[in-house]
């Protein structure tokens, strides 16, 4: 495909409520979109960089200048056949997974429209529906706690995943436990815990958790391997799996027994295949992962979730629990029995809100093929 020009934008979208993780609070997120027009046709991106560099070596800022120095320009000159390509392309620029991951994402989504054909179809994904969960930030209050989680399960919400760490962990999974015993649930821990916490952390055994993700340092997998032979628990890692080779170590230590595959994470839709696969082939089980994403992120994140292996429930959410009023339309929604439906027409399913987006667009900037020598 030949591409005419990629703009980039970055959007200042207030969140619905606070959101608390062992990293701290989230009430504002800055956004970084991608927009590529190609042949007439335009596909969008998602950079899943958060404000500071906290979750992953990432921040917006960063990924806006490697972006705009160095990705769009080489991808301009390329001219790709397709998303898989984009790899290639980029690899002489280490690491900067996520704001790979944006731009890939966007030419998936202009090959799918340009074939006629879902984005999910074009993942290789066969579900029809996907199984939804909710991740529940850190509350003010155990009260609060129990609120939140009881509004999500009237929502249809298949599985419950509580952010912990350290001082908010135990207390709050018994008490979660004595009032519903037999819900699907499991806690994310976001690196907050060290080797010497193991014996607390075995003894979440008892509240029958569904997994326990990433509950030691975000690049280890030795220390997880040991963690993990002595849980009952299994563990699911997060951000040690940047790429298939991490997720191929990771299975042969043994230091997971679930992966959560987020597709900015490991740098686009052709990583995350590939971890799927691996992972597939194993007998693991994968489900995908937030980042608080607007709905252009959550329509790569449905298509993604498509796919055969995804076989629990993940944090794809609806739009109205982050996003008084999200960017795309029709809005993302969750039917009482927990799914969303994959959608069937070409491309990513969604409209994209032109007008919305300019109105929230606080920086732009566009790179033209004819700037490239």
């Amino acid at each position: 495909m030949r591409i005419d020009s990629i703009v980039l934008r970055e959007l200042n979208i207030p969140l619905v409520q606070p959101f608390e993780t062992s990293f701290g609070v989230t009430s504002d997120r800055r956004v970084l979109l991608v927009e590529i027009k190609a042949e007439g046709l335009t596909g969008w991106g998602e950079c899943v960089a958060g404000e500071h560099p906290y979750y992953s070596e990432e921040s917006i800022d960063s990924a806006w200048q490697v972006t705009v120095a160095e990705l769009a320009p080489m991808l301009v000159a390329a001219d790709p056949a397709h998303g898989g390509k984009c790899p290639g392309i980029f690899r002489k620029v280490r690491g900067n997974r996520m704001a790979k991951a944006a731009l890939e994402n966007s030419v998936w989504d202009l090959e799918a429209q340009m074939r006629g054909i879902p984005l999910a179809e074009l993942l290789g994904g066969t579900r029809e529906t996907i199984a939804c969960g909710v991740s529940i930030g850190i509350q003010p209050t155990l009260e609060r706690q129990l609120a939140e989680i009881e509004k999500e399960l009237a929502a249809g919400y298949q599985r419950i995943k509580l952010k912990c760490r350290p001082g908010w962990d135990t207390t709050v999974f018994e008490a979660v436990r004595n009032r519903w015993p037999e819900i699907l649930l499991s806690c994310d821990a976001n690196s907050a815990y060290r080797l010497r916490d193991a014996d607390h952390i075995a003894s979440w055994d008892s509240f029958k958790l569904l997994m326990i993700e990433q509950p030691l340092w975000a690049d280890d997998f030795y220390f997880h391997s040991m963690l993990q032979k002595r849980l009952a628990t299994s563990i699911c890692l997060d951000e040690s799996i940047r790429n298939r080779r991490d997720a191929l170590a990771a299975l042969e230590m043994e230091s997971c027994r679930v992966i959560n595959i987020k597709v900015g994470r490991v740098g686009g839709f052709s990583e995350a295949i590939a971890v799927h696969n691996v992972a597939h082939e194993r007998g693991v089980p994968v489900w995908c992962g937030g980042m608080l994403e607007t709905g252009i992120g959550r329509a790569h994140n449905i298509a993604l979730s498509s796919l055969e292996n995804f076989r629990l429930p993940g944090d794809v959410s609806a739009s109205r629990r982050y996003w008084k009023e999200d960017i795309i339309e029709p809005e993302v929604e969750v039917s009482p029995k927990g799914e969303i439906q994959v959608p069937d027409s070409p491309g990513r399913g969604f409209a994209v809100r032109a007008d919305l987006v300019e109105k929230l667009t606080v920086r732009k900037e566009e790179v033209r093929t004819l700037a490239v020598a």
